[in-house]
């Protein structure tokens, strides 16, 4: 079982930064696929960005390319999402999950989930 818990959500105006972190426990997270969803209210949840927690290669959003940045630490266990320039159509709920295997920008494939952080862009 691994147990997923983000922290660093807030509200910041838009044009400013957050860094959100996941610390994953039970399991190594080297061997996990890590990704950030989001969900805003009344909106399916979607992908945002994904890190292979073994060759460390990294996929994004269109809508976060060159704003979000995803990164790993293996020996902490730890999985960061810096984002830059936000907007407030970046407000959601962020979601922290891992898969073995499957398609990285799809949800039901990963089976680990945190419980989520707001982030809220003000305009």
């Amino acid at each position: 079982q691994v147990r997923l818990v983000e922290s660093g959500g807030g509200l910041v105006q838009a044009g400013g930064s957050l860094r959100l972190s996941c610390a994953a426990s039970g399991r190594t997270f080297s061997s996990l696929t890590m990704g950030w969803f989001r969900q805003a209210p009344g909106k399916v949840r979607e992908f945002v960005a994904a890190v292979n927690g073994i060759g460390g290669s990294t996929s994004y959003a269109d809508s976060v390319k060159g704003r979000f940045t995803i990164s790993g630490d293996n020996a902490k266990n730890m999985v960061y999402l810096q984002m830059n320039s936000l907007k407030p159509e970046d407000t959601a709920v962020y979601y922290c999950a891992g898969q073995s295997s499957g398609n990285l920008k799809h949800a039901p494939s990963y089976d680990y989930w945190g419980q989520g952080t707001q982030v809220t862009v003000s305009s």
